[in-house]
Formats: C-alpha cells, structure tokens, sequence
C-alpha cells in the first residue's frame, strides 16, 4: 500500500481502506496537526517519511489493530493516556464509574482511594486529580508490569499522586483501610465470542476474560473487600451488560448496603455500587 503525498488525498484515500473517523486520527497523528488543519489545508503535503509511515498505519488497522495503540494513547475524561499492546484500552462507559464516585465522596476529606485493576492508571489519575485536596492518599494495584510501566509514565505526565503496586487484587494491602474502592476487573466470559472480534483480540486477555460466566474476578474482589473498607466506605465496580442482578447480589451478601446499579447513556446497567454499613448510634461500621 501507497499514500498519496496532499493530506487530503492522503484522506480520501485511507478512507477506502478502513473507517472515515479513523483515518482521520491517523492522518492527523501522522502529520502533527489538528483536525482543523486537515480540514482547512487539503493542498499540504506530507514527507516521504510521513506517507510511508501513514500507509503502515492504515494497513495495520485495516487488519483490526486499535487506532489507540497504533497512535499510542487514548482521551479518558479530557486527559491523555499513553496506552499500547498490554494494557487495556480505556473506554467512554468507564468514565461514568469515576462520575459516580466522585458524586459520593462529594464534601468528605483525608480520603483514602484503592483501584484495583488499574492498568493505563484512568481511574485511580483521574481521581487524584478530581478530588485534589480531598484525598490523603490514592493507592492502584495491578499484576501486570507492563500495565504499571503505562500507569506510572501516565501518572507522572499528569501530575498525579498515585501510590502504584504490583499484586493480585487485594494481596498485600494486609491492615490497609480505604473510604472509596473502584474497579474495572475483566468480565467477560470465556469462550465470548467477542473476544474474536475487533479490537479485543489485540488487548491483553488477562483484562477482559474472567471464567464461564464473567464474574470470577468480580467475586474474589468482592470476598475480599470487608476488612479493608473504612466505615461508610463505598465500593463502585464496572461489569457486562447483563452482570447487575448477579453482580448486586454479590455486594449484599457481603453484607454491604445501599446496594444500586447505575445506567450507562445507552441506558444499560453498567456500574453496581454498595456501602460499608455504618452504625448510626455509634457511628461504627456493622460486621
């Protein structure tokens, strides 16, 4: 494949070959300008460099690698995350679960935040710098290395404070207490045959896939949670368009309360939250 050297040829051209809006992202990555440039300057041209380059990255998406790995990041909430093979991609829907805690932290202070599953670092970056002040501390824990290399680069880019560690869910935070708890834990189920198709064969299984029906990890966070929420502690989990009730129950048997799922704008339960009960006389959470 060959791109012609005036953006907009370049354009129309790559746009036979994979999605318009794609293109476009390319083109304009490749070419170091905006999306108003391109629109306002058809007649400049690329270097040889640029073309070649340009032609490399519109086959490779025309096989079905992510536009966010081929231009190496991703807008989660107004801010840019480098992101590449390894991690998962972060995705518009994920951005309600942050909305959501922060609308219930609002008001509260010296809080202490856990993501688990952070992998590019969105969650537990975009509330360090949300809630600013708010927070003491801000603590993100994944297994994966090559997650955490994107996570830490991200969170220093950002200017964020984000305490990163290595380990397998709750593992390790032995003694550790939290107000606020949020994840985005793999939940789709094995064998799914979306995981053939599009973008998700290129990202790291180990983030999307957890057992026979999705939940497995969902359900090892939840196990684990009790003995590290603070009092009135609130718990906000992500999962599968069809995981609320079964992700719901969870959170009530382990004897968390204002137990709700949020919907997301396609109005789909796309987020479960709970509490940590709390003793209204003594003002002591209730095993």
């Amino acid at each position: 494949m060959s791109s012609p050297r005036l953006l907009g040829a370049a354009l129309e051209w790559a746009r036979s070959h994979i999605d318009a809006v794609d293109a476009r992202a390319l083109l304009c990555h490749v070419a170091a300008c905006s999306r108003a440039t391109l629109s306002g300057f058809p007649e400049r041209s690329l270097t040889d460099e640029q073309s070649a380059r340009f032609a490399s990255l519109v086959e490779r998406r025309r096989v079905g690698e992510p536009v966010a790995y081929l231009v190496g990041e991703r807008e989660f909430l107004s801010r840019r995350f480098r992101v590449g093979p390894g991690v998962l991609i972060p995705r518009p829907e994920t951005e309600l679960l942050v909305e959501e805690a922060l609308r219930r932290v609002v008001g509260r202070d010296r809080l202490r935040v856990l993501d688990l599953g952070t992998g590019s670092g969105v969650l537990a970056i975009s509330l360090a710098l949300e809630l600013g002040a708010m927070v003491e501390s801000v603590v993100a824990v994944d297994r994966s290395s090559e997650a955490l290399g994107y996570a830490v680069w991200n969170a220093g880019a950002l200017g964020a404070r984000v305490d990163f560690r290595q380990g397998d869910w709750l593992a390790g935070l032995e003694g550790y207490q939290f107000d606020l708890v949020v994840a985005n834990p793999p939940y789709v189920a094995d064998g799914d045959p979306h995981l053939a198709q599009g973008d998700l064969r290129f990202e790291p299984m180990s983030a999307l896939a957890s057992g026979p029906a999705g939940l497995d990890d969902i359900r090892l966070i939840v196990r684990a949670l009790d003995s590290h929420l603070a009092d009135g502690a609130w718990v906000l989990l992500e999962h599968g368009y069809d995981q609320a009730v079964d992700v719901r129950a969870l959170l009530s048997r382990a004897g968390l309360t204002e137990v709700a799922s949020v919907k997301d704008l396609a109005g789909i339960e796309r987020i479960s939250v709970g509490r940590h009960r709390i003793d209204v006389a003594s003002g002591k959470a209730v095993d």
